[in-house]
């Protein structure tokens, strides 16, 4: 197999693309596309996004020091899109998109109610990188929306019909291929699968 080396860039893809809501202490809502998100950390919960200093989001949330990751579904693409093109120094996206802004447990953010799972985050650290900053954050409490509930009381997010970004592009995800640890299930006798891990052996 042959390989084209290219310059240094992001090439991590696809990647969620979520809508981030927030809000100034004066009470304005806002919310803005990222793709630059994801999870840093899994106890305690901790997650980030990376905002230009740009955004009108920006400083929102540098004043506030709360945000909300909502998760976007192929229904919400045009918003989405919409929401990461306009900014909210002009007009009020939430208002131009028909998304609800909603009381969560945080003060000033809200959730985005269409959203089918919303993460509430509070900053506690913001890092200066170049282009954009990040701001880290403690996820304080995550609302899914009961919708997407089974008859088992789990949660399929896959129902939502997910929206990813890869270089420009949004995409809706694929078909099922396994759930995690399936490459290491091992087959009983009457044919099922057993969730019996594999161990390496103590020299």
């Amino acid at each position: 197999m042959s390989k084209q080396q290219w310059k240094p860039g992001n090439m991590v893809y696809p990647l969620p693309a979520v809508m981030v809501s927030c809000a100034d202490k004066a009470g304005k809502n806002n919310v803005m596309t990222a793709a630059w998100t994801g999870t840093i950390c899994s106890d305690p919960p901790m997650v980030y996004v990376s905002i230009r200093k740009s955004r009108f989001s920006h400083h929102m949330i540098a004043e506030t020091k709360e945000y909300v990751i909502n998760l976007t579904t192929e229904a919400l693409a045009r918003a989405t899109d919409y929401v990461g093109v306009k900014s909210g120094k002009d007009i009020d996206k939430f208002k131009e998109m028909r998304l609800t802004p909603v009381k969560g447990t945080l003060t000033y953010a809200p959730m985005i109610e269409e959203s089918p799972v919303c993460i509430e985050c509070k900053v506690e650290q913001i890092m200066e990188l170049g282009s954009h900053d990040m701001f880290i954050a403690r996820v304080v409490a995550v609302h899914a929306d009961e919708a997407y509930m089974d008859d088992r009381g789990s949660f399929d997010l896959s129902k939502a019909k997910p929206l990813v970004y890869s270089h420009g592009q949004y995409y809706g995800v694929g078909k099922h291929i396994g759930k995690f640890g399936y490459s290491v299930k091992k087959r009983t006798s009457n044919g099922k699968k057993k969730a019996s891990y594999l161990k390496k052996k103590s020299k």
